[in-house]
């Protein structure tokens, strides 16, 4: 029994960690947003995103807010967007999106935390050409026929539908637009009072590296330890 607790601790532990670290990108997020685009939602639409994505992870209102107020403060903390690129154990490309207040203490990190586990953080340009910035979108199936929608969001710039799975394991549907296209996909899936699960900014890989599961694992744990840094928004791979 003692065994079993401690594995379920562990697991919990893990979950809040994730929650916790989901509130604060989502908070920086919100922060820029409003910078950029004002804190009303229906003119903008990076903040409506950001809204989205906070009840996706079950983000409590009240800190959503406590972010607008933020962004709106005096004391308001600026948070530069910078992406680094470099490679991981067994040739596998990386590319980290930032968001801070300190580029020194930020790359510093980013680059011990390639070097400890066994990669190399690269030059700007090394690495994103490996893949491409896309929007994706994802659904709730219930009621919604892939086939028509495929030929209703077409015109706004779909790329790519296909079916996926939800964190918890549930089927979805998963939409992909070009970047240039986020907006008018959002828009498309608003006036079709369509409300994604999630609707985020993704690096696509053109191509995945096959690796066994033990050189799996060597990845996992350099892009865990760059995940829990707290500059650090999201990390994204081409590993197969």
């Amino acid at each position: 029994m003692g065994r079993i607790f401690e594995v379920r601790k562990a697991s919990m532990f893990a979950r809040w960690d994730k929650m916790a670290k989901n509130f604060t990108r989502i908070g920086k997020e919100i922060i820029i947003a409003v910078k950029a685009g004002g804190s009303d939602p229906n003119s903008n639409a990076a903040l409506r995103r950001c809204f989205q994505n906070a009840r996706s992870v079950g983000m409590p209102k009240d800190r959503v807010e406590a972010a607008i107020k933020r962004a709106q403060g005096k004391e308001l903390v600026n948070y530069d967007e910078i992406l680094y690129e470099g490679y991981g154990p067994h040739g596998v490309a990386l590319l980290v999106e930032t968001a801070t207040d300190n580029h020194v203490r930020t790359v510093a990190n980013v680059k011990s935390h390639f070097n400890k586990g066994g990669g190399t953080l690269g030059n700007s340009g090394s690495v994103a050409f490996q893949f491409k910035k896309m929007g994706v979108f994802k659904l709730k199936p219930e009621g919604l026929n892939a086939e028509d929608m495929e030929l209703e969001l077409i015109d706004f710039g779909l790329e790519e539908l296909g079916e996926g799975t939800g964190e918890n394991g549930e089927d979805i549907l998963v939409v992909r637009c070009g970047f240039t296209d986020f907006g008018n996909m959002q828009k498309a899936l608003e006036d079709k009072n369509i409300t994604p699960i999630s609707a985020e900014v993704e690096w696509i890989p053109g191509t995945t590296v096959p690796l066994t599961d033990e050189q799996a694992a060597d990845v996992s744990k350099l892009i865990e330890k760059l995940e829990q840094d707290d500059d650090v928004q999201k990390v994204f791979h081409n590993m197969g």
